[in-house]
């Protein structure tokens, strides 16, 4: 009896695998690359950004103003581009790509589905998301009490924030990427 349940539930989904095994592979690959191609995006905004903190938050506020652009600008080469946004955000520089936006918003329509997430983009290039979660360490510049001293760096920098109000484990953004596929 066991077994005839396992070939009613599991031969179907077996047989769906074995039609389309390239496109189940090229997912993986695709979510493994951008995750690849990100990781020294994230570890050196992470140091920068420590950094900066080491330093006092208005400090940090001045990090991503300038480091964060420049890391990613850097890291933005043979035909990757990369970046960060938010459904809120602080620098309207860091406005979503048109892919971005979709995926972003159903990060806010459920909450509970926010892992990364990988997009089939026109002339063999894929796109990949990953959620940024609010961490301890952003709540200086991010949280719904702020310093009056980082408030005012904020509005110095950025007279239209968006970006505070947030709570630890809220989505604050997207890291993303976008890299030719070599299809």
């Amino acid at each position: 009896m066991k077994n005839a349940w396992f070939v009613v539930v599991a031969g179907p989904l077996l047989a769906l695998l074995a039609c389309a095994p390239d496109a189940v592979q090229t997912a993986g690959a695709d979510s493994a690359r951008g995750a690849h191609l990100l990781e020294p995006f994230k570890k050196d905004l992470k140091q920068a950004l420590v950094a900066g903190m080491e330093k006092g938050p208005p400090h940090a506020i001045s990090v991503c103003k300038t480091e964060a652009p420049a890391i990613a600008a850097a890291l933005s080469v043979d035909g990757v581009k990369m970046g960060r946004t938010s459904h809120r955000l602080r620098n309207p520089a860091n406005a979503a790509p048109d892919w971005v936006k979709p995926i972003l918003a159903s990060y806010l329509d459920e909450p509970g589905k926010i892992a990364p997430r990988v997009a089939a983009l026109p002339g063999h290039r894929a796109g990949y998301v990953e959620p940024i979660v609010l961490q301890p360490l952003c709540v200086a510049c991010h949280g719904e009490t702020l310093a009056s001293a980082v408030a005012a760096q904020i509005e110095r920098d950025y007279p239209d924030d968006q970006a505070t109000g947030f709570a630890v484990g809220d989505l604050r953004g997207v890291f993303w990427v976008e890299y030719p596929t070599g299809d």
